[in-house]
């Protein structure tokens, strides 16, 4: 019975049909042909004409070697001079087209992802992706990068499938549509504000820039190093200064954006990529089993981090730019003094926003406020809030931020912030539960709630409480952060 190799068939069909096809491919150089997960993925779609091209062999070379092992090859007509005397696009165009035809969505992604690592055009490979995909989650991404882990892909090459496919799906993923969207619809398709902003000394802008600017080396110094199966806890644990960074977007930027601008795609997304990026560093610098797992782990983060500084750059900083005032401007370099140095970048002088800043500003008088327990005058009253040893914060029945006591604070409360919606200033992972709270305030369930929580190194008591008048009526919420590391030491030695 003749043996016939048909060339519309994929690779991986030959060799179901023909098992000694994948030893006569390996001789002729096509490698990959031997990992079984190669086989199942690219060779589901990848035909002998298609693959030769790829690894620059001769077709004439293939079909030889078939022949001689007693194969008939169909399909395949040999080369002909002057076929075409115009140098058009269309000649190649059947060659270089994959019909991904029954392949899960997942099937697909990696069979990109091989491609890309085998060395094949990024540039071919993005425009069949277009195609093929109208997005893509950022978690099928993952899930396709760990499928290829368990088929026995190498790590070092799904490491490098980390670097690679942020190139192929830029743009793709439903969380940058979502923002991308956003810009179309306020007119924010250049990046010619945000620059003009960025150049300005001491601009917020400037600063959030050159953040960014510090943290690209770190990144790309650990992609190096988890290249060579290194951990970097060291440096995973610099870069996860960026949670600064992070901070001071979510507490200066993305509540802005939502409730003036009604611009929610940032707050909604990048927020919680934000969170997440941080949190992933945490758990990885504490991780003290750090195998092949650990390695991906943190090679996706890393990857993540460095897409959010692109993201950063081409959509929310021109957003930001082509919409807020320059008074908001200058409350958000005001309220960013209240931060941390990120990555040893520190604020510059923006000489504008301080000369606007201690302008002389009118002001209400100081006379006394009468309260049943006696009376204060206005100084005295805030000088009495700023006394007590604790963060205070207070939300009205409404909602909305009302009062804030100043001096050094844990947990940053930007003046932005006031008269504001308070659920605008949590990130969507904490908003839910604030809600609850509130909720459980204004309808009686509940007339506080203390959480305990570590931060930076020092154990803090959380406290939220319903303000009532005397009839119990609600009148809004107090939160009232403590650091108790005083109570630690004094009963330490008991």
């Amino acid at each position: 019975m003749a043996k016939i190799i048909d060339l519309e068939k994929s690779v991986y069909e030959l060799t179901q049909e023909f098992p000694e096809v994948i030893e006569l491919m390996r001789g002729l150089g096509f490698t990959e042909i031997t990992k079984k997960g190669m086989l199942t993925s690219v060779g589901r779609i990848m035909t002998i004409p298609k693959g030769a091209k790829m690894k620059h062999i001769e077709m004439e070379d293939i079909v030889r070697r078939f022949s001689e092992a007693g194969f008939t090859v169909k399909g395949y007509e040999a080369p002909q001079q002057n076929v075409c005397d115009q140098n058009c696009a269309g000649c190649d165009e059947e060659a270089t087209t994959i019909q991904p035809g029954n392949l899960s969505r997942s099937e697909q992604l990696k069979a990109y992802l091989h491609r890309l690592n085998a060395g094949e055009d990024l540039g071919t490979i993005r425009e069949e992706f277009r195609q093929n995909f109208s997005d893509v989650e950022a978690s099928e991404i993952m899930r396709a990068e760990q499928e290829l882990l368990q088929e026995g892909t190498p790590l070092h090459e799904v490491q490098r499938l980390c670097d690679v496919h942020s190139a192929l799906f830029h743009g793709a993923t439903r969380e940058e549509k979502i923002n991308k969207e956003e810009m179309a619809r306020i007119g924010a398709d250049n990046l010619s504000e945000a620059a003009k902003l960025t150049a300005m000394d001491g601009h917020p802008l400037q600063t959030f820039t050159k953040e960014n600017e510090s943290l690209a080396p770190l990144l790309q110094e650990a992609k190096d190093e988890l290249m060579s199966a290194n951990r970097p806890v060291a440096l995973l644990t610099k870069i996860r200064e960026i949670a600064i960074h992070y901070a001071k977007k979510g507490d200066l930027l993305y509540p802005l954006l939502k409730v003036k601008y009604d611009i929610s795609g940032p707050s909604n997304v990048m927020w919680t990529v934000d969170d997440e990026i941080r949190d992933e560093l945490g758990r990885l610098i504490k991780d003290t089993e750090q195998g092949e797992d650990w390695l991906v782990d943190a090679a996706k983060v890393v990857a993540r981090a460095e897409e959010m500084i692109y993201k950063e750059t081409n959509i929310l900083f021109p957003i930001c730019s082509v919409n807020f005032t320059e008074e908001e401007w200058y409350g958000i370099y005001r309220d960013s003094k209240d931060y941390a140095k990120c990555l040893g970048v520190e604020n510059g002088l923006w000489e504008e926003a301080e000369a606007a800043l201690t302008a002389p500003k009118a002001s209400l008088s100081l006379d006394e406020v009468r309260m049943p327990g006696g009376h204060l005058t206005v100084e005295q009253l805030a000088a009495l809030l700023n006394t007590i040893p604790m963060e205070i914060t207070f939300v009205d029945a409404d909602n909305i931020n009302r009062f804030f006591n100043e001096g050094e604070k844990v947990f940053k409360r930007p003046g932005m912030a006031i008269d504001r919606e308070v659920f605008s200033c949590h990130p969507p992972k904490v908003e839910g539960m604030v809600r609850q709270i509130i909720g459980d305030f204004r309808s009686g369930v509940r007339d506080s709630v203390p959480i305990w929580m570590e931060k930076g190194g020092r154990s803090m008591l959380v406290t939220y409480m319903a303000v009532r008048d005397k009839a119990g009526k609600y009148l809004g919420t107090v939160e009232l952060v403590q650091d108790m590391e005083f109570a630690k030491e004094h009963f330490k030695g008991e």
